[in-house]
């Protein structure tokens, strides 16, 4: 594995003694989002909570226009630039990394001109045109995530012969196909995709090999499980009432080998790394 992953203007430390594992925060700017819809809608409530996030210390910012909740339909290319551009020319020069979290090239096109450090693709440029908005890109980051179907029915029936086999079958070629258009591994984290196309089974037989994922792929691993179904079927709280939970599964995905951890609490989760890392290592 790289020592560090190039994420834009920033070489984020993967290993060494340099390493520590990083957050990454969520912004959603969206009305309908499952955990935090509305919340963040208008550029000054973003821009704030964004602020907040940083002085809680994130490490990465991430900006989402579009929910990808299951059963949520698409938004309209001009809607999603709408939501996101004026939120990453606001925050572009914050000081933390900042990512997009769109499927649409011509939304990644947008926001690597206006300088995004991160892509975060749910579609795992599966498209040729997305492949190509990021390879003629400066430096930028890539997330490669495994998703069955799409948002919209990608929970009704979620079917695998082997889940593990599938996931690391559909990242293998994903990654093959970015590298053949020349975008170097140290610009490539992998996420699993939990709760995309996945049953609670299938999520937890997938974080359970987490480690083996990424030693065969041997980049950084990015988990987000925060707040999700997952978190509340194991809890048995309503979304409101998953932080400690979410918590815990950003703690173990971590002891697993997890690089990144997506989150929408920053603060605790910064917290609850720092005390780990103390008591749990020698």
């Amino acid at each position: 594995m790289h020592s560090h992953f190039q994420c834009g203007r920033y070489r984020l430390p993967i290993t060494g003694a340099e390493f520590k594992p990083l957050v990454m925060g969520i912004l959603n700017v969206t009305p309908d989002s499952f955990s935090d819809g509305g919340r963040y809608v208008s550029l000054d409530s973003a821009i704030s909570r964004a602020e907040q996030m940083i002085l809680d210390g994130v490490d990465i910012i991430d900006i989402g226009g579009e929910s990808t909740r299951p059963g949520s339909v698409p938004l309209s290319l001009s809607q999603e630039l709408d939501r996101v551009m004026p939120v990453i020319y606001a925050l572009r020069d914050c000081g933390v990394p900042l990512s997009v979290d769109t499927y649409k090239p011509e939304v990644m096109t947008e926001a690597l001109v206006a300088g995004i450090d991160l892509v975060n693709d749910i579609n795992g440029f599966r498209s040729d045109a997305a492949i190509a908005a990021i390879a003629n890109s400066t430096d930028a980051g890539l997330c490669v995530m495994h998703m069955q179907n799409v948002p919209k029915n990608m929970q009704l029936s979620p079917e695998y012969a082997d889940v593990n086999l599938d996931v690391s079958d559909f990242l293998r070629r994903q990654i093959a196909a970015l590298t053949a258009a020349g975008i170097s591994p140290s610009r490539i984290t992998i996420d699993p995709g939990f709760g995309f196309g996945k049953t609670f089974e299938h999520n937890v037989t997938v974080f359970r090999q987490m480690e083996s994922m990424q030693r065969e792929f041997s980049l950084p691993l990015l988990v987000g499980v925060s707040r999700k179904t997952m978190i509340g079927h194991i809890t048995g709280k309503a979304v409101e009432h998953r932080l400690a939970g979410s918590v815990s599964a950003a703690l173990a995905a971590i002891s697993r080998g997890a690089k990144i951890v997506r989150v929408h609490d920053v603060a605790e989760t910064v917290d609850a790394i720092k005390v780990w890392q103390i008591l749990a290592n020698n």
